[in-house]
């Protein structure tokens, strides 16, 4: 079963070219949400540092994410959001926390959390 994951990524915006930044990621929402196994793709800023840009998108597998990562509009987005940027982007891929395991009995199962 492939694991549903969670990618952030924070990017910041040379002194200037804020605007810009935010224009150039709002061109990525309807993109992305149309490839299959998007569940999410949202923009935000840093209210106590708006050149800080932070893209949230939810994935269904790694490999939905993976070919998201090889599409033509993220290639375009990235060479014309060099410019922008004061830097390169940190890019975080996460995971759902397991659920705890359930212990089983002789009598049946036994509810991790205790209740």
């Amino acid at each position: 079963m492939s694991e549903r994951i969670t990618a952030i990524a924070r990017l910041r915006a040379k002194a200037g070219r804020v605007a810009e930044m935010r224009e150039q990621a709002r061109t990525m929402v309807g993109p992305s949400l149309a490839e299959p196994g998007c569940l999410s793709y949202r923009n935000y800023v840093d209210p106590e540092d708006p050149g800080i840009l932070v893209v949230v998108e939810e994935w269904e597998s790694r490999a939905a994410f993976d070919a998201h990562l090889a599409s033509p509009h993220l290639a375009r987005s990235l060479d014309r959001t060099a410019e922008l940027l004061a830097g390169p982007p940190e890019l975080r891929v996460l995971t759902d926390v397991p659920e705890p395991a359930a212990q089983v009995t002789s009598s049946g199962p036994v509810n991790a959390g205790g209740v």
